[in-house]
This record gives structure tokens, C-alpha cells and sequence, in this order.
């Protein structure tokens, strides 16, 4: 049961930039939702959990909507609707080529999400593969190799170390076997960005190939396949302002053209015919069709498509620049609360996305993100964010069960149990930046104004209560 009222909204306007050299946010569906607060009245939401699924692009919403109406079936119908659909599906599939800078040989798999596309990658790897993966990965990228033969490498506590690592994991593998290498381009904890080039041209030395999760990626950089020298990419279109249900692999035909289709069924096969033996003998596509069984998601593909022009015609230059302003602020504001630890495996001086987790002494972070939102309209992440082995290193040692809400966790100076995820991207405006430091700052020095309970696991305002 949701702990207060569903959130409304409104025709408030977005709060423009006071910052001119900072530039204005790209306008994004939910800009204009007011919340309730706890302690009484409304306030504009801050969206500040963007690596969870980022707002959709005005931009995306109003392509998507044009279409809607012109929606048909793609590739098997001879009407104008679906002719229609059918070349806003492959120019689309065009469309995110061109964004990633596929090579002129390279396919564009349409899926649900990374975690379908790595899956689906797993399951065309030839025989005998070695996958050699960081256990820092997210656990899309960490898991689906299930059925490989798989290295986990400890994690690198610099982008040098990172390298050296992976350097020695390859030296000693079956040089005859093939192998496979997964690497997430931005960390979805610490935002911190990897040395992609440098660990793609190490895979190649030893005879691997590479594949990228870039996920976190992608909404905040320009990522070029060719330049990067992966051999493949995966990311979902809810991470890059298109939460409409498809995702990417875009990379190397070979291996997915050798595999078997990922689903079988209408779409992948070319020709099914009885045998004489009473089986059925199917020649399936080779091109991208061949893992796009059943009928595509044109929608999703299509918002996705919208999403790469809209970033590209916004300018990576410009949207690079203005979030590096954004976690510039975020930092230094973090930084005046001594209590407030940002978690990082790099460093201080690490480069990253508008990510950032941190723990805060004292605070349940269930508590801490739950205070955030009741009491100041601010959505943000808790917990351990998909990438377990990750938030263990970075607390040293093992998460405990979550104690009760509201408790602190033990003495001041003792190890957290989880941590608080802070994420934005190019529809942040600045006003919700600052209102999060501002928050910080007084959870840490006033307490919460307000009494909280644990209800199914997670901290939740208690309505019966008065403030605290």
C-alpha cells in the first residue's frame, strides 16, 4: 500500500536555468508533475534516479504520439499501415547504425533491454568461449553467461589497473578457444567512466573480443563503435529518454549469424517446410530478423530512434558540458557535509556520468532516501543497485539484512548496509540539484521532521504518526 496519496499534475513550468554557461535541460515528459509532502503542501518532483529509467523526451513522446495512429504490422502486411510501420521500423534500425557508428558489416538487433541483449549475445557465443568479466559489472552483465565458460576478475581500483588486469586474465587462457570480453562503459554506482579503448585494444592483443554495456553510457556520452573498437554494444532505450520497451545489441554478424535464432517463431525463419519424415526443416534469416522473432516492438524502436536524433541534434558537446556543471555542484556540495561519503573505485578525480552513491553516518539509507522523497519532493535510489559484488567492495565487506526503519545503522564511523543513489541526466534542471544538496545538508544536521516505519521491506512515512 503506498505510504502517501498518488502524485498530480500540473501546468507548473519547468524552472529554467539561471545559468547561462550551465544551458537549458531538454524538456522531458514529468517536468511539470507536482508530489505531496508529509509535512503538507506540493512540490515539484525532482527526478534525480535517471540510472534506474530516465523521463521520456518531450521530444520522443510527440514523434511517438504522430505515429501512434499510423501503427500497423511490420514486414508482413501489403497495406499502406503496415508498409508505413515497416520502414519507420528499418529506418529506424538506420537511425541508431549512424548514432553508434556502426562499420558498414555490423548489425542492429532490436530487444527488450541490455539485459535481453547480453542475453541474447550469451546465448550465440560459439563453442568453447571464455567470457572473462569484472565483478564490478552490473548484473546484466555479469550473469547471463551462465552456460560459458566464465573468469570473474577482482575489481581495479584505477582505469591502469583495470587494464592490467584483464591483461593477465587473457594471457593465460586457451589461446585456440574463442573468447569474450564485457565491460560496462559508465559505472551505475559510481558513474565512473572506464577505460573502454584501452581494455578493447587489450582483448584484441590477446586474441578477444569485447562487448560493451553501455547502458549508463549512452544518455550522457557520444559513443562510437568503430572509434572504441568494441565489437559490440548493448543498451536500453528506458536508460536514454525512451522508456517504451526495446533495447540494442549493435555489433559483430558472425556469431550472431551462426547461432541458433535466440527465440524461434514468425520473423526469424525464412522458409518452414514438412519434411518427408513428418519434421519440419526451417532455413532461418541471416540478417538482424533472425533474433527478432514475433512482432517487433515498433514503438519502442521507433522512440529510440527519435531519442538518437534528439541527443544528436541537442549536441553530446553541450550536454557533456552542462552535467559535468551539474556534478561539479553535486560534489562540492556533498563534500561540506563531512558526515556524506561518496563511494568511487577510482578516486576523487575519477571522470563520470551523473552518477553517485554515497552512505551517510548514522543513516539507514532506506531512511535517509525515504526522507528524501516524503519530505522533499526527491526521487532517488537505495540499495544495492543491481551490482551487488560492487557495493560489497565499496563498503567493505557484505551487506546485512536492512534493520529497522529509522534506526541508525550502529555507531558513528561503522560500516553502512547499503547506499543512496543520486542520477541525472540531460532533463535535470538545476533547481532539483540544488534542492538535493539542500536536503542533504539538513537530514544530516536537523533529523527527519517526520516519523517512518518498515512496510514490506522498505522505509515508508507513518501516516498515524505526527512529525517527528
Amino acid at each position: 500500500m503506498s505510504a502517501y496519496p498518488n502524485a498530480t499534475a500540473t501546468a507548473t513550468a519547468a524552472t529554467p536555468s539561471d545559468d547561462p554557461a550551465c544551458g537549458a535541460p531538454l524538456p522531458v515528459l514529468g517536468r511539470d508533475v507536482t508530489v505531496p509532502l508529509v509535512t503538507g503542501g506540493e512540490v515539484g518532483y525532482a527526478a534525480l534516479d535517471y540510472a534506474a529509467s530516465a523521463p521520456a523526451l518531450q521530444r520522443v513522446w510527440d514523434d511517438v504520439a504522430a505515429y501512434a495512429p499510423y501503427y500497423g504490422s511490420v514486414h508482413r502486411g501489403a497495406g499502406y499501415l503496415s508498409q508505413l510501420s515497416t520502414d519507420l521500423f528499418e529506418n529506424s534500425r538506420r537511425t541508431v547504425a549512424a548514432f553508434l557508428g556502426c562499420r558498414p558489416d555490423d548489425q542492429v538487433v532490436f530487444t527488450r533491454s541490455t539485459t535481453d541483449s547480453l542475453n541474447l549475445l550469451a546465448a550465440a557465443l560459439p563453442a568453447r568461449c571464455e567470457v572473462f568479466v569484472f565483478e564490478t559489472e552490473h548484473h546484466a552483465s555479469l550473469l547471463p553467461w551462465r552456460d560459458a565458460r566464465v573468469s570473474y576478475l577482482d575489481a581495479p581500483r584505477t582505469p591502469a589497473a583495470a587494464v592490467a588486469t584483464l591483461e593477465r586474465a587473457l594471457a593465460s587462457r586457451d589461446p585456440e578457444a574463442p573468447a569474450l570480453v564485457c565491460v560496462t562503459g559508465a559505472s551505475n554506482v559510481t558513474g565512473e567512466l572506464w577505460p573502454v579503448r584501452e581494455l578493447a585494444a587489450a582483448a584484441h592483443r590477446h586474441g578477444a573480443r569485447i562487448v560493451l554495456d553501455a547502458a549508463q553510457l549512452v544518455p550522457h556520452h557520444a559513443v562510437d563503435i568503430a572509434e572504441l573498437d568494441v565489437d559490440w554494444i548493448a543498451f536500453s532505450g528506458h536508460k536514454l529518454y525512451a522508456p517504451f520497451g526495446s533495447g540494442v545489441l549493435a555489433g559483430r554478424a558472425d556469431w550472431l549469424q551462426d547461432a541458433e535464432p535466440y527465440l524461434a517463431g514468425g520473423g526469424a525463419s525464412r522458409t518452414v517446410a514438412r519434411r518427408a519424415d513428418g519434421g519440419v526443416e526451417v532455413e532461418w534469416h541471416a540478417t538482424a530478423a533472425r533474433h527478432e522473432a514475433g512482432s517487433p516492438n515498433v514503438i519502442g524502436v521507433y522512440a529510440i530512434a527519435s531519442a538518437c536524433k534528439a541527443l544528436e541534434e541537442a549536441g553530446f558537446d553541450a550536454l557533456e558540458a552542462r552535467e559535468r556543471s551539474l556534478v561539479a555542484r553535486l560534489r562540492a556540495g556533498l563534500a561540506e557535509v563531512p558526515e556524506v561519503k561518496v563511494l568511487s573505485l577510482f578516486g576523487d578525480d575519477a571522470p563520470r556520468v551523473g552518477v553517485l552513491s554515497f552512505v551517510v553516518e548514522g543513516w539507514n539509507s532506506s531512511h535517509f532516501a525515504a526522507a528524501l522523497s516524503a519530505e522533499y519532493g526527491i526521487g532517488v535510489r537505495d540499495g544495492l543497485f543491481c551490482a551487488h559484488p560492487l557495493v560489497r567492495t565499496l563498503l567493505d565487506g557484505d551487506p546485512q539484512e536492512q534493520g529497522e526503519c529509522g534506526a541508525p545503522e550502529a555507531e558513528p564511523g561503522a560500516r553502512s548496509l547499503n547506499a543512496i543513489r543520486v542520477s541525472f541526466g540531460a532533463g535535470t534542471p538545476e533547481e532539483h540539484v540544488e534542492r538535493f544538496v539542500r536536503a542533504v545538508r539538513e537530514l544530516v544536521s536537523d533529523g527527519a521532521r517526520w516519523s517512518y516505519r518498515t512496510e514490506d521491506g522498505r522505509c515508508v512515512p507513518d501516516r498515524g504518526a505526527a512529525a517527528a
